[in-house]
């Protein structure tokens, strides 16, 4: 049983991947993600600017999250940018979440705070 996983996980090593997971954006021919969110500046010291590839409809919303896991802001998002300002906010590293109507995470990144 042992060597089934060992000759599986080589298997997975030497080509990449046994199988592609798509999370319904979108998967190019290389098997890369479209991106849906696009960041700056980064690292940011007053504000950060979220733009989408295409304008979102009511009911997105943009979490962050400090690097601990507490979720300290939340933004309703509609339209094609969003810029936070980092007033109040703590220098380190942050979490992006970008989710959809139902609470599915459509697109997570990082991003530093320095002041």
């Amino acid at each position: 049983m042992k060597k089934f996983y060992i000759i599986a996980l080589c298997f997975v090593f030497i080509t990449g991947s046994a199988f592609t997971i798509s999370n319904g954006i979108g998967i190019d021919n290389d098997r890369q993600q479209v991106k849906v969110v696009y960041f700056y500046p980064n690292p940011a010291s007053s504000f950060i600017n979220f733009e989408y590839a295409k304008p979102l409809d009511k009911g997105y919303t943009l979490q962050l999250y400090n690097f601990i896991g507490k979720k300290v802001y939340e933004v309703a998002v509609s339209g094609s940018k969003t810029t936070i300002v980092l007033e109040g906010f703590y220098r380190g590293i942050y979490i992006f979440q970008l989710r959809d109507k139902s609470g599915r995470i459509i697109e997570s990144g990082k991003f530093q705070i320095i002041k």
